[in-house]
């Protein structure tokens, strides 16, 4: 029994095609199973409520070989330590308690680089892969840059003045991975049974691009002239506090840019097994066109 948690994210969803598709059992950690799409729900066995809830996790964890965890990063947390390392620690006593073989999470790069330090959510996902380490299962993290799926976001924005808005420098060149990249990661170390202790496994997209650079793609690929402007760490708070985040999660979220923009997501050397392989053209081409021109 492999055990998903978060299976209505957009990596969880894709983890979730890919085992069903492979008649893997599924146990699904949901909020609410009726948001559960009907091919899904009908294949799985979905324990509701929070993974972050104890009582909740020790019932999925029961039997369970294999777990995806994915912490879900709660905007309104008193603190990124609280999202991350805080809602673990159920978890960790569940996989101890229940033996749970082997599970892989989700998580940041950054791990040996003094910008991580103090790199808001970054550092708080570090903390909590030490957590889940030093429990004794087996596990690893898949370690990611940026989410092209994060601009999914500025949908509005694209269409309505033709730009997009981060705290990257417009000039800094990093990596950037698609969902589906992170998801194939992490089914295959979900699959393997031969790896064993803590470590890390880095998903780095096949390329390292600037904002600058992604303007002239996304207006290659929309067919219309796309900016980019960068925005000041306040504003950014404002914004996020504006959509119902806590004063600390806003101000870790600026850290994480911070650290960002001091080369804390290029520390990491790309190699032909950290190289995924979907570009960032090919993303914008399947993923978010259409969602522009919806």
């Amino acid at each position: 029994m492999f055990v998903i948690t978060a299976p209505t994210s957009t990596i969880g969803r894709e983890v979730v095609d890919t085992l069903l598709d492979l008649d893997v059992p599924l146990r699904l950690v949901v909020r609410d199973a009726a948001r559960l799409a009907p091919h899904v729900r009908e294949r799985v066995e979905a324990v509701e409520g929070s993974h972050g809830d104890p009582d909740v996790i020790d019932r999925a964890c029961a039997d369970a070989d294999a777990v995806f965890w994915l912490a879900p990063g709660d905007p309104a947390a008193p603190s990124a330590h609280a999202a991350y390392v805080d809602f673990t620690k159920p978890a960790c006593a569940a996989f101890v308690r229940h033996g749970v073989r082997r599970v892989v999470g989700v998580s940041a790069l950054g791990r040996g680089t003094p910008m991580a330090a103090h790199a808001g959510p970054v550092t708080a996902s570090l903390a909590m892969d030490d957590l889940i380490g030093a429990s004794g299962v087996p596990y690893r993290a898949v370690t990611c840059p940026s989410f092209m799926h994060n601009l999914l976001r500025q949908v509005g924005a694209l269409k309505e003045q033709g730009l997009f808005f981060l705290m990257a420098d417009p000039d800094l060149k990093a990596p950037l991975v698609a969902a589906r990249d992170i998801a194939a990661t992490a089914t295959r170390l979900l699959l393997d049974d031969s790896w064993r202790g803590a470590g890390e496994v880095a998903c780095l997209g096949p390329e390292d691009l600037s904002p600058t650079e992604m303007a002239r793609t996304l207006s290659d690929v929309l067919g219309k002239d796309i900016g980019y402007r960068q925005i000041p760490g306040a504003a950014l708070k404002e914004r996020l506090t504006g959509f119902g985040a806590s004063a600390a999660m806003a101000q870790a979220m600026a850290d994480m840019f911070d650290a960002k923009n001091q080369g804390l997501d290029g520390a990491e050397p790309r190699t032909a097994r950290s190289a995924t392989p979907t570009t960032f053209r090919q993303w914008c081409e399947e993923v978010l066109a259409p969602a522009v021109r919806s």
